[in-house]
C-alpha cells in the first residue's frame, strides 16, 4: 500500500522553507536594503530640485521654453540615473553585466522600434537647432498652424479652429518649412473698372485697411495694381495678420472693401463678353 502523502503539510514546508529565505535575506541585507531606499529618495528629493532649478535659471535667462525643459528633464534623467547605480552597489552588484545586456537589447530592438527612435532623434535635432519656437507658426508636410508644444517624439501645432494637430518629427526634420512666426499673411485681389481711378481706388483700400487694429503696420499692408485683366484692373492686397485670426479678419476685410469702394463710387465689374454674330449671306 502507498502511504497517503498529506498536501497540507507539503505547502506549510514549502511555505516555511519560503519564509526562512526572506527573513535570511531580510537580516543579512537590511542595512543595505535600508541605505538603498534611502539613497532613491533622497536621490529622487535632489533631481526634482535641480530639475527645478535648472528651469527657473533658464527662464531668468529668456530660454526657449522647450530648450529649457529638456534641460531640466535631462538633469533630472542624469541624476536619477547615478542614484540608481550607488544604490545597486549598496547591494554589491556589479553593473557591468547590467550595461552588457541594456547594450544588447538596445542594439536588437533598434530594428524594430526604428520610427520611434527616428522620431525622438528629429524631436533632440530640433531642441537644439530651433528651426521655431512654440507661438511660432509654421507650414510643414501641407499642414499649417500655431505651435503649441515641441516634445521629442512630436511636434503639437493648433488651428484656428481649436483643432490640434500632431506631427511626428521625423516627417519635419529634412523637410521644406515655412515659419511665419506669429503671423500669417493675407494676399488677396479686387477688381476695379477701367473707367475708375485706380488711385483714388488704392486710397479707398489704404483707409479700409488701416481700420483694422489686427493687421500688422510692421511689415507694412503692401497695395497696388497687379494686373491687368480683361474685364478689370486688379488691385493687389497682401497684409499681415494673427495666425489665430486669419480667416475671421480676411471675411471681414472683404466685406470693408465692398463698402468702401461702393462708398467712393468706385465699381467691382464682372466678366463681361462682348459676342458679335456675322450674317451669312
Amino acid at each position: 500500500m502507498t502511504p497517503d502523502i498529506n498536501p497540507l503539510g507539503s505547502e506549510l514546508e514549502t511555505l516555511q522553507k519560503i519564509i526562512d529565505v526572506v527573513t535570511e535575506f531580510v537580516i543579512n541585507y537590511s542595512f543595505q536594503i535600508i541605505g538603498a531606499l534611502i539613497i532613491l529618495v533622497v536621490g529622487l528629493k535632489i533631481s526634482g530640485w535641480l530639475s527645478r532649478l535648472v528651469l527657473r535659471v533658464c527662464e531668468k535667462r529668456s530660454i526657449d521654453i522647450t530648450l529649457a525643459r529638456f534641460f531640466a528633464s535631462s538633469v533630472k534623467l542624469l541624476v536619477m540615473t547615478f542614484v540608481i547605480i550607488v544604490a545597486i552597489g549598496k547591494f554589491g552588484i556589479s553593473i557591468a553585466p547590467f550595461i552588457a545586456a541594456l547594450g544588447a537589447l538596445a542594439f536588437g530592438g533598434s530594428f524594430a522600434i526604428q520610427g520611434p527612435l527616428s522620431n525622438y532623434g528629429s524631436g533632440l535635432t530640433l531642441i537644439l537647432t530651433r528651426p521655431f519656437v512654440v507661438g511660432n507658426t509654421i507650414k510643414v508636410q501641407g499642414v499649417s498652424g500655431v505651435v503649441d508644444e515641441i516634445r521629442l517624439a512630436a511636434t503639437i501645432l493648433s488651428t484656428e479652429d481649436g483643432e490640434q494637430i500632431t506631427i511626428p518629427n521625423k516627417h519635419i526634420v529634412g523637410e521644406i518649412l515655412t515659419n511665419s512666426f506669429e503671423n500669417r499673411i493675407i494676399e488677396t485681389t479686387v477688381g476695379i473698372s477701367y473707367g475708375d481711378d485706380p488711385e483714388r481706388a488704392i486710397q479707398v483700400l489704404e483707409q479700409v485697411l488701416a481700420g483694422f487694429a489686427e493687421i500688422c503696420r510692421e511689415p507694412a499692408p503692401l497695395i497696388g495694381i497687379e494686373a491687368f485683366a480683361d474685364s478689370s484692373i486688379n488691385i493687389g492686397l497682401r497684409f499681415w495678420v494673427p495666425t489665430k485670426q486669419y480667416f475671421q479678419t480676411l471675411y471681414r476685410v472683404n466685406l470693408a472693401i465692398h463698402k468702401g469702394l461702393a462708398e467712393a463710387g468706385i465699381s467691382i465689374p464682372f466678366p463681361q463678353r462682348d459676342v458679335h454674330l456675322v450674317a451669312q449671306e
